[in-house]
């Protein structure tokens, strides 16, 4: 999947962090516990 502005930002560490914009085009929760997954339980 190609990434698209809003996808993603950069943290303060340089790190990439993935959006809800981007886990929801995905369709699943990978189970790493990322922080704007829309797919956890709450």
């Amino acid at each position: 999947m190609k990434l698209q502005p809003g996808d993603y930002y950069m943290n303060e560490k340089g790190l990439m962090v993935f959006t809800a914009q981007y886990h929801l085009k995905r369709g699943f929760c990978c189970g790493s516990g990322c922080r704007h997954c829309p797919y956890r339980e709450k």
